[in-house]
């Protein structure tokens, strides 16, 4: 790249942008263009206007290019050598329009009377584009630019922005991705990961050139990596090998999120700010890639490359315009005082003055106690809380007051950050004038928060506290009987519900931080504001913005967008704090009715000292709430009430000792460090891995050196995930773990036969997924017909990174990712075949249960393996993984036949090239299917032996509930090792779920085998007093947003206390450790009351024993911190249940029986009667696809229902649907359960006469559950006396008598689908061009009405055919300009995402507007796709021969319905006709299986296909975010259509209640941009002798990019207008 000529010119100034701008609005129409009616007119006016504009821009001497991105603004002045000349590089401070203005100014100065051409791009400049009427290129077409015009050998250009990361591919056309739902490891994140370390990104570099290790930091979200460096922070690691594993977890982050399956090859360039400034980063992307320096390309001015793109295309484009910056700028300061229209807006916090003072009268009164800490004298006791973040102290008197307290960021530095609060309290404490001897003593110390552990060791604090318990008993002191603490920290959020003093219910964060403090912090930071101007500017707020209630980075897009529209900081301010108190009540929560919170409720935690946080709270709430004055300091208040506490038993156990007559009474003190010792205090750090068991964890050593007192070595070890290493001596322990014997059972159990014995060659199979529940099976079968059986290595973190390169979805679960590595790590061995088959259904174990399919992804994840391993296709191993039916073993016997004998002859040959035959294949499945009951058996007996062993021993049990593959260590980050070395017996949901039934029908549709054992087990766990549930969560798993919700209903239906732990790639087990301490302290409160109520009853030992007192010597002291407190409280905790069985048997038959009984897992249904019919009950139905739908209605209409169809738009719902469901269900569940929601509670309708109806699938996705989330919403608020009814295909176990869809419904019912069908092709081909205004919608309008009426009358085949043909007639004849010059753009996805506007932000209207076509394959097929699943799974899944002929009947009488509709689409000029689902079927078969038939299945993937042969190679596919399905029938075959058709343009776009729409138009708009491009490539290829103006139009793929053709603008503005008004 060329050196620009005036480098003093060069600047990087952070200006402090000021941040009260409003937005501005859309520019006025563009004059609308001539009627033009032929396609050839069309191109040649076009030409000529881009002719004339090139001229000028080619005489100009001068371009600039303006890159507005999210946190920078950068200019660049270039000539036509495409030399920069000037340029600036500028932070905005969120105040986009004031940083711009200064920017241009300085350029003007620069060339005050030049002329030049002007373009923007960026995320930030779509907006500001319209507003100044310039040309917008799209982000990566200015990359794309650049990159060929200064470094024309890439193949492929990472570029990394403020919060935008792209890859584009040169090396075969072009590809794009660009990062989509988050913003994880991008500029802004290494800005809050510097921001941890007290330093700026420039000082994260250079800590990260001395780093010696790298840990493993989460890289797909900036708060999951906080959670995981802020332990590491707090544990002691270098701040050096933090840095450098920050910078590598943005490179996994970049790959695993955007590669999304296509590897990097070749020369890589390195663009964007971040990656021009920290040669560090680019170091580890060096390292991770494997590139040599061949292949490293980083261009000067990496920073100015999408700024020098723009001027280059800008110039280039048939728009650009010429004319001097001062022009501009007038133009931008005379823009006035507009709002944008994305970002919705709330009331205010306060409606008036008056309110606001009687809110601060309130709160001025709730103090705490103080004395004076300078007149106190005798001991005092003090409490610390080592918080993530922050660290706090509080010294209390002997009778409670307050009389010193410290708050402090830590700023990364736990113990140095102690050390100086320590010694200004040293400092504070008064002494004698003359002896200088102390007056104040400090009697005790108690430690709690995330440093405990280090500050137990560094500072000899003498005890430690969970910090719900600390919290709870600073609250106690604060508000006797208080009812309910919500405490919102820097990185935690807990709510604790407690009842007659002990905690009844805890409830934490889960692996995310979303709408922590920090985040507050972090933003108000990125403003230039302190915390307290920050919350200021919320409280005069007059329209806060809505942020929504969900992940934060999905917020941080959301405030960007606010700002770009406008947006005040006090609006951004005040929506920031309504939105955290939403996350915490809706998310954390759950909370339905507010009044659940009850009347006595403290808030603390420093976030409550922000007043904008606490309004919010109280305003949702409906509550008024204590804040006390030290909010921030409760946990070290309640820690320092707990140490008078403990030395008050302390001297009590000294009082009953003898006096000894040489030493007096005994007085106890503090262990801690004094002053000087504190001061010496130098620890030192190394590294060491741990042997104590598999996990071979990395572990910190932080050594303090001898202890003087006791001469024992003092050291804190870290990084270990159970508690093994943790201490000097090994901890033996004989408590049963039956992870550890499952995996022993499952792997090691079985011994492969040997190379020379293996007479038919070697299997791999890969240890992922459901190898964990079948690989017994699978290993006999394969052993027992000569194979040698060669499993993958047990799971790291490198297995993971084997295969970060082919992972085609960014948000599949954890345990499919790792799937990856696995294949990978076969391919290095030596196999002949990897076997990884797809199976739908597993074994059914419950008959009581609905289903026993598998999950989708545990399904069918290996055809994602199968289509995105791109090493698969370069070796000779074959890849097998047909769909079996595995749960029927005698066709299982012939499907394997057919798969590997007759289909794989040269794989299945033994050394004498003898195949197997069919009586082989038949013994060794039976051998296997012996083999599988056996295994499972063990399992289960060595759970009744377990339950043996704990009542014999009185030890207590945890069922660590999951799936099958939570047994991987990688996953279950040895989660069950941290609590057996709490001295808790160890159970897997499969050893124990044999022993208990459920009573049914459950709430939810129990349709998933896994998720059977999970209810059944927790069911076990109501009826034992000895046993708790634990369940594990993987992050992204769609299903478990139903299974938590029912498995915490079946628990605390009985009393039992619900803990999940969600687990990620996140190996932090700092929150793991607080829900399981919080669980067992809040066991031990339960077992302290049970004691107490039977010490009356009979002399109970344990009512006496206190398991938290103090022993007064040093050596049981210090045993005490060795992580053993929890231990101690598991064994009183079984003693106590022993203790209590010994004193009364029959009272504890007779509880348990009780218990049983009133813990019945039943739910009541509502059923709606022919009575209810009979009254005309009114019927909500949800809007799922307006089009359709208004024609459905009308069949319910005509058959006497009373049915209501909810608005199909209502942004409403999607808050309201947040309230009522669990806030990780899908897009959809929350988007119908909110339309219903909000209807029901409106008051619009008598609730008393009032039913529901839903669709239901029967499938294996979530669909089939929206049901069981209705009901659940319609109970939480006392209504479940609202009949739901359930409109399904299948038998589903559901009774509504006076329900019944006849065979006249249903048939009035497909006429009104193919219409719905029919109507929408109409309208979505003709809009675009319509010569008039409005034309097409008027023409929809009419026919809409007519075959409403029609459905309503009853349809009968012959008006059909007549209507149809008149329909298509109209619109055939309807006048259009320009047809056929735009590009087709096809929207596939999930049904309802695809149908449904709200769902998908106005996909269409997006589309029209950017100048493009929309075709939707319509939704008939679906239907078509749900009845062909019979016919293509009769063979492979062992389907009924019957069902297939019925669906092959069934098909053909649709078809024979549809004929006259298709006969008049085929006969039309304009429309084609549907493509038949047997040829849908072909398309997709030659990708992946006809099993695929979970959500939209294999139709999805012909859909694709399907436009992609008819001129519509440019596709959204939508999706809710983690929608299960879509990972493999969706995103995982993008990359084969790509390979199979060239010119393929698809973007993957996950829609989410609080993604990024300004995100999902860029990514969006970026795809249409490459579609104008290959358009525009096509036809100048298709007529190479057109004249002159034509050549210059199409003589570069830029033509069409920068805006629409002039053609097209009366028809885009028109829309953009009417969609305003």
């Amino acid at each position: 790249m060329k050196k620009n000529a005036k480098s003093s010119k060069y600047t990087e100034i952070i200006t402090e942008a000021s941040t009260s701008v409003k937005e501005p609005a859309p520019a006025a129409c563009a004059s609308c263009a001539p009627r033009i009616t032929t396609v050839e007119e069309a191109r040649a006016d076009a030409a000529e206007i881009a002719a004339a504009s090139r001229a000028a821009a080619a005489a100009c001497p001068f371009h600039i290019g303006i890159d507005v991105g999210s946190t920078t603004v950068k200019l660049a002045v270039l000539d036509n050598d495409n030399e920069i000349l000037w340029a600036v590089y500028r932070r905005h401070h969120a105040d986009v329009r004031a940083t711009i203005v200064e920017v241009l100014r300085e350029a003007a100065a620069a060339y005050p009377n030049e002329t030049m051409t002007i373009a923007i791009t960026g995320s930030g400049g779509l907006l500001l584009s319209q507003w100044l009427d310039v040309a917008f290129v799209q982000e990566v077409i200015a990359s794309k630019t650049a990159v060929e015009t200064f470094i024309p050998k890439t193949d492929v250009a990472i570029e990394l922005g403020g919060e935008d990361a792209k890859i584009i591919y040169f090396d075969n056309g072009i590809e794009q991705r660009m990062n989509g739902t988050c913003a994880g490891g991008t500029g802004a994140f290494i800005d809050q990961m510097a921001a941890l370390l007290d330093t700026d990104a420039s000082g994260l570099n250079e800590l990260a050139e001395s780093h010696t290790i790298l840990y493993p930091i989460a890289s797909r979200c900036g708060v999951f990596a906080k959670t995981d460096v802020q332990p590491l922070l707090n544990e002691g690691a270098k701040k050096e090998d933090i840095a450098a594993s920050i910078f590598q977890s943005v490179v996994t982050q970049t790959i695993s999120g955007l590669a999304c399956g296509r590897p990097i090859r070749g020369n890589v360039a390195f663009l964007g700010g971040p990656l021009q400034y920290l040669p560090q980063l680019r170091e580890r992307f060096y390292d991770t890639l494997e590139l040599d320096e061949d292949h490293i390309i980083v261009p000067d001015n990496a920073h100015l490359f999408v700024a020098s793109g723009c001027a280059i295309a800008g110039a280039r484009a048939e728009s650009a315009n010429v004319e001097q910056l001062s022009a501009i700028i007038t133009r931008l300061e005379n823009l006035g005082d507009v709002q944008g229209s994305e970002v919705v807006r709330l009331a205010p916090l306060f409606a008036n003055d008056e309110e606001l003072q009687e809110f601060y009268e309130r709160h001025d009164k709730e103090v705490v106690r103080r004395s004076s800490l300078e007149d106190y004298r005798g001991t005092a006791f003090l409490g610390i809380d080592a918080g993530s973040t922050t660290f706090k102290a509080a010294l209390i008197a002997e009778d409670g007051s307050l009389l010193w307290s410290s708050y402090a960021n830590n700023k990364g530095d736990v113990l140095g950050c102690a050390k100086a609060r320590m010694a200004e309290l040293y400092a504070a404490l008064p002494r004698d004038p003359q002896t200088n001897a102390p007056l104040v003593t400090i009697g005790h110390s108690t430690v709690t928060g995330y440093g405990e552990g280090l500050l137990l060791e560094a500072l000899r604090v003498d005890s430690g506290e969970i910090e719900t318990v600390a919290h709870l008993r600073g609250a106690q002191e604060m508000l006797p009987g208080v009812e309910f603490i919500l405490d919102i920290g820097g990185q935690d959020m807990k709510c604790l519900r407690v009842k007659d003093g002990v905690i009844d219910h805890i409830m934490l964060n889960e692996a995310c931080s979303s709408g922590c403090g920090s985040f507050i912090e972090s933003f108000a930071s990125g403003l230039n504001l302190d915390v307290s101007e920050f919350a200021q500017s919320a409280i005069s707020a007059k329209n806060p913005v809505d942020l929504g209630s969900r992940c934060t980075v999905f917020m941080n897009s959301r405030v960007k967008q606010a700002q770009k529209e406008g947006a005040t900081v006090g609006d951004i301010a005040a929506g920031l704090a309504i939105s955290v108190i939403k996350n915490a009540l809706f998310k954390v929560i759950k909370i339905r009715d507010p009044h659940e919170v009850g009347t006595k409720v403290i808030v603390q935690g420093g976030t409550f000292l922000n007043n904008a946080v606490l309004r919010a709270f109280e305003q949702l709430a409906e509550v008024d709430a204590v804040r006390p004055d030290i909010a921030g300091n409760m946990g070290a208040y309640g820690a320092a009430l707990l140490a008078r506490d403990r030395y008050a038993e302390i001297e009590q156990a000294l009082d009953d000792q003898p006096l000894s007559p040489d030493v007096g009474p005994k007085v106890p003190q503090t262990s801690m460090l004094s002053l000087e010792e504190i001061e010496a205090l130098a620890p030192t750090h190394r590294t060491v891995r741990c042997k104590a068991c598999s996990n071979a964890c990395l572990l910190t050593v932080n050594d303090f050196g001898i202890d003087e007192a006791t001469g024992r070595h003092r050291r804190f070890i870290t990084g270990n995930r159970c508690e093994k290493g943790a201490s000097t001596q090994a901890i033996k322990t004989e408590v049963p773990n039956l992870f550890e014997y499952k995996t022993a059972r499952l792997f090691d159990h079985y011994e492969p036969l040997s190379a020379e014995a293996a007479t038919r060659g070697t299997v791999g199979i890969p240890r992922a997924l459901n190898m964990y529940e079948n690989y017994p099976f699978w290993f006999t079968f394969f052993n027992e017909l000569g194979f040698r059986v060669q499993i993958s290595d047990a799971s790291t973190k490198k297995t993971y990174e084997a295969g970060i390169e082919s992972m085609p979805s960014e948000s599949v679960c954890y345990p499919a990712k790792l799937s990856h590595g696995h294949v990978m790590n076969l391919l290095d061995k030596d196999i002949d075949f990897i076997w990884m088959p797809c199976s739908k259904w597993e074994r059914q174990e419950d008959e009581g249960a609905g289903n026993h399919f598998n999950c989708p992804i545990v399904m069918s994840y290996s055809e994602a393996l199968r289509l995105n391993i791109d090493e698969l296709n370069e070796t000779d191993v074959e890849f097998l993984n047909p769909f079996v039916p595995y749960d029927q073993k005698d066709h299982l016997k012939k499907r394997l036949y057919v798969e590997l004998v007759e289909k794989h002859p040269e794989l299945m040959k033994d050394v004498k090239g003898k195949l197997p035959s069919k009586k082989d294949i038949e013994a060794a499945v039976e051998a296997a299917w012996a083999e599988d009951v056996a295994f499972k058996e063990d399992i289960r007996h060595k759970g009744e032996e377990t339950l043996k062993w704990m009542e014999d021993t009185g030890t207590h049990g945890i069922v660590l509930a999951g799936r099958p593959y939570h047994l991987d260590p990688e996953i279950n980050h040895a989660i069950p090792e941290l609590l057996q070395s709490f001295g808790l017996a160890v159970l897997t949901e499969d050893s124990v779920a044999h022993m208990a039934r459920l009573e049914r029908p459950i709430r939810v549709v129990d349709q998933w085998m896994y998720h059977t054992r999970l209810y059944n087990s927790a069911k076990l766990v109501t009826t034992r007093d000895d046993l708790d549930l634990v369940q594990l969560n993987s992050f992204g798993c769609g299903l478990d947003a139903l299974t938590t919700d029912q498995v915490q209903e079946i628990l605390e239906g009985a009393g039992k206390i619900y803990t999940v732990l969600k687990i990620d790639e996140v190996s932090n087990l700092g929150a793991a450790r607080i829900r399981i301490r919080s669980l067992l302290a809040a066991l031990k409160d339960q077992a302290d009351e049970l004691a107490e109520q039977n010490a009356h009853a009979s002399t109970c030992p344990v009512a006496s024993l206190d398991i938290d007192a103090i022993q007064a010597d040093i050596d049981a002291r210090l045993a005490e911190k060795t992580g053993k407190t929890e231990g101690e409280a598991a064994r009183a905790l079984a003693q106590a249940t022993l203790d209590e069985a010994e004193a009364t048997q029959e009272a504890d038959a007779l509880a348990t029986t009780e218990a049983a009984e009133s813990a019945s897992t039943e739910f009541p249904r509502a059923e709606f009667t022919k009575e209810m019919f009979d009254e005309g009950y009114t019927i909500l139905c949800p809007q799922m696809a307006p089009i359709h739908f208004d024609l459905l209605v009308k069949v319910f209409h005509k058959a006497g229902y009373n049915l209501e169809l909810l608005p199909s738009v209502d942004h409403g719902a999607v808050d309201a649907g947040l309230k009522y469901v669990n806030n990780d269900i899908c897009y959809p569940s929350i988007l119908v359960t909110g339309q219903i929601m909000e209807a029901v509670m409106s008051g619009k309708y008598d609730t008393d006469k009032l039913a529901v109806i839903i669709t239901q699938t029967g499938g294996g996705c979530r669909a089939t559950n929206y049901i069981a989330l209705i009901r659940k919403a319609l109970k939480s608020v006392g209504l479940e006396h609202i009949p739901v009814i359930s409109l399904a295909f299948k038998k589903l176990d559901e009774e509504n008598s006076g329900f019944n869809v006849s065979a006249t419904m249903l048939y009035n019912a497909i006429y009104a689908i193919f219409y719905g069908d029919l109507l929408m092709q109409c309208l979505y081909r003709t809009r675009p061009y319509e010569c008039e205004p409005g034309a097409a919608n008027r023409l929809f309008d009419h026919w809409m009405a007519r075959c409403q009426a029609q459905i309503y009358e009853g349809e009968k085949a012959g008006r059909f055919k007549k209507t149809v043909q008149e329909i298509v007639d109209d619109f055939d004849n309807l006048p259009l300009q320009g047809e056929g010059t735009k590009p087709r753009v096809g929207v596939v996805g999930e049904i309802l995402v695809k149908f449904h506007p709200t769902a998908n932000n106005q996909v269409v209207d997006v589309i029209e507007a950017e100048g493009c076509e929309a075709v939707v394959p319509g939704l008939a097929e679906f239907f078509m796709f749900g009845i062909a699943g019979s016919i293509f799974q009769k063979d492979p899944l062992g389907r009924s021969k019957k069902g297939a002929i019925g669906a092959r009947a069934g098909l053909k009488m649709l078809y024979h319905l549809r004929k006259p509709m298709d006969d008049a689409l085929r006969k039309s000029s304009r429309f084609e006709p549907s493509t038949n689902i047997y040829e849908l079927a072909e398309y997709a078969e030659e990708i992946l299986s006809l099993c695929n038939s979970m959500g939209e299945g294999w139709l999805l993937t012909a859909e694709m296909v399907e436009l992609i042969l008819n001129g519509a190679p440019n596709i959204v596919c939508a999706q809710p975010f983690a929608c299960l399905p879509n990972h493999v029938v969706g995103k995982s075959v993008i990359k084969e259509l790509r390979r199979r058709y060239a010119g393929t343009n698809i973007v993957a776009v996950d829609y989410d209640p609080g993604a990024s729409e300004v995100n999902q138009l860029n990514r969006i708009k970026l795809m249409i941009s490459v579609a104008k491009a290959n358009l525009a490539e096509q036809q100048l290829a298709e007529r190479p002798e057109r004249k002159a103006p034509s050549q210059v139009l199409f003589s570069d793929t830029l033509a069409l990019q920068s805006e629409p053709d002039k053609v097209e603008d009366y028809e885009v503005t028109e829309l953009t207008s009417s969609a305003k008004e």
